[in-house]
């Protein structure tokens, strides 16, 4: 519904309360920047824009839209990007990277909204333009979210599911009235969401892969387009918001390239001869041993070590509950007791890891080694009836072998879980009690993950398992994932300090059959369901700590996944040309905030 109000004195004189317009919202509390701000802090303000970069990527890409289901998984980086930076399309406001949720002015210069939330309003910066020059208005905004409820993927095409009224206020402004079907993360979710222009799109077209350059408001345009090769971007001299507090500091080349690769090896070689600028390393063995060539040594590439702030995250097998086999709890679970880590992390890393036993390992949110405590029990209710005792009391830890790859106490507890299961060892297979062997296929999607699946597979054999591994490429991988046709695959779960919606793509029951979701693992669970929504609904930093905590209880009991390690630094090597700020934020280095140092 759309629908232009009167201006403030009749509303006032109608007895509407008007909300005080805001420069920052925040998840919980307030956001730690005053009004006044003049930059992030984990910027440098007084650095000379200009030069270049490139990065470098495997995969390929068909596709400049980033917010369609076709190609989601296949668009250029860069167009909207967690990593490189939305160089081409932006926001109503931006994350600040050195809070758990805060979100300041971008496209909105500022919001109101009331203290249940069931409204936000964004007030649009009237200094706001498209690359064109024309002014991104109110009509823009409602645009966007009509135009991705029918043509766009999840979770674009969902939003407006929570809004009872979308209307245009005053001029320049937009506020959404939300429904019962909302929660509290909901209005910075809205936020985040993308501003396209209507008068440069066609909804007709709009759902079909393209690689014709699209107008947007952001700080670059496209220069050159090869495809599944390589996107140039170059800087747009009028950028409207290059000044405002949330940019200054940031898009600071005059030029960003993308290059794409087959494989990482390749990517490597490209960074070892000068051709990409910076190489994100997550290999604690290729950290430590790869770069013994003459760049290093001459001091034209720098390697930097980042202290992470960050929950853990998870990183592990991940179990497709869709299939039969997965179905089956203590499958999952004496599947997971076979996976010798010990003997993994000595032989293959160098000891270099740390076993996960958590998605919010070492933060706050964590369960792990924290007993649940009565504000927990409370919310779980009869929940926590499905919870292991053991991790509800905050004493589980997933076994230490002896590092053989053989350690029969571990591997004669997995056959006792499996027994439970139905399974049983046959003949020298593990079989159900029909005689059907216990076969899955564990398909990954570089040498890497392979690796890591024949350690696997390796353990599996000790009990007569039979687990193939089906290494594939990048297009097919995204393609069977999209349509979760596979047994078993290796994925991670990123977690962050304020969890929220993201959780519902990972986790809930609605996304288990939603094609392109992120549901990796199938679940299927009101108790889920439930555990999430009081994620959403907390208000209080203590129900929110005890929230998140019971719900990674939740997961771990569930045995979706098969916890593999985690690093608690970031690695990244760079060309000694690309400089960066001192300050490291809550998030790690921060590559839209780095520059070129050769500019003079």
């Amino acid at each position: 519904m759309l629908r232009v109000v009167f201006p403030l004195a009749f509303t006032l004189f109608c007895g509407a309360v008007a909300a005080s317009p805001l420069h920052g919202v925040a998840m919980h509390g307030e956001p730690a920047l005053p009004p006044d701000y003049k930059h992030f802090s984990y910027v440098n303000p007084d650095v000379k824009k200009g030069g270049k970069i490139t990065y470098g990527v495997v995969g390929t890409f068909d596709n400049l839209n980033p917010f369609i289901l076709k190609s989601m998984r296949t668009t250029a980086r860069g167009m909207w990007d967690p990593d490189y930076g939305t160089l081409v399309y932006e926001s109503l406001l931006l994350r600040s990277r050195d809070e758990p949720f805060t979100l300041y002015g971008l496209l909105a210069e500022t919001v109101e909204w009331d203290e249940d939330r069931t409204f936000i309003q964004f007030n649009l910066n009237p200094k706001a333009r498209w690359s064109d020059g024309q002014p991104v208005t109110a009509e823009d905004v409602m645009f966007s979210f009509e135009l991705l409820r029918d043509k766009g993927r999840v979770p674009f095409a969902n939003r407006l599911n929570l809004v009872s009224k979308m209307e245009k206020i005053g001029e320049r402004s937009v506020r959404f009235t939300f429904n019962d079907k909302a929660d509290r993360e909901t209005p910075m979710i809205f936020g985040l969401f993308p501003v396209l222009p209507k008068h440069a799109i066609d909804p007709d077209t709009f759902d079909r892969t393209s690689l014709v350059p699209p107008l947007g408001s952001g700080p670059y345009k496209i220069k050159t387009v090869k495809p599944g090769e390589s996107i140039t971007y170059e800087r747009d001299p009028n950028y409207w918001g290059k000044d405002i507090p949330s940019k200054v500091g940031m898009d600071n080349y005059d030029q960003i390239t993308v290059q794409y690769f087959l494989q990482d090896t390749t990517l490597f070689e490209a960074f070892k001869k000068g051709d990409i600028d910076v190489y994100p390393d997550g290999s604690p063995g290729h950290w430590a041993t790869a770069y013994n060539f003459p760049a290093v040594s001459s001091g034209a590439v720098i390697k930097d070590t980042f202290q992470s702030k960050l929950p853990s995250g998870m990183f592990g097998f991940v179990f497709n509950t869709r299939r039969p086999l997965f179905a089956n709890i203590k499958v999952r679970e004496g599947l997971s007791l076979i996976f010798d880590f010990e003997w993994a992390n000595k032989t293959l890393y160098s000891g270099a890891y740390k076993r996960t036993q958590s998605f919010w390992q070492n933060s706050k949110l964590s369960s792990f080694g924290v007993p649940a405590d009565a504000r927990e029990l409370d919310m779980l209710g009869p929940i926590k009836d499905k919870i292991d005792p053991a991790i509800l009391d905050g004493t589980y830890k997933l076994p230490v072998t002896d590092a053989s790859g053989r350690d029969r106490t571990v591997l004669k507890k997995a056959v006792q879980v499996l027994k439970e299961g139905g399974y049983s060892i046959q003949s020298g297979k593990m079989a159900d009690a029909n005689g059907k062997p216990l076969v899955f296929e564990i398909m990954t999607q570089n040498a890497d993950q392979e690796k890591l699946a024949i350690a696997f597979q390796r353990s599996l054999q000790t009990l007569g398992i039979g687990a193939s591994v089906r290494t594939v490429d990048d297009s097919q991988y995204q393609s069977r994932t999209n349509s979760f046709d596979y047994d078993v695959i290796l994925k991670s779960y990123v977690s962050s300090l304020s969890p929220g919606n993201e959780q519902l793509s990972y986790w809930s029951s609605a996304a288990r059959d939603r094609e392109g979701s992120s549901s990796f693992a199938g679940v299927a669970d009101p108790n889920v369901d439930t555990s999430i929504k009081h994620i959403l609904t907390a208000r209080s930093d203590e129900d929110f700590t005890a929230a998140v905590r019971s719900y990674d209880r939740l997961l771990l009991s569930g045995h979706y996944v098969l916890p593999l390690y985690h690093i608690d630094r970031q690695w990244i090597a760079r060309n000694k040309r690309l400089g960066r700020p001192d300050v490291v934020p809550l998030y790690g280095y921060q590559l839209p905030a780095w520059w070129d140092q050769s500019v003079q």
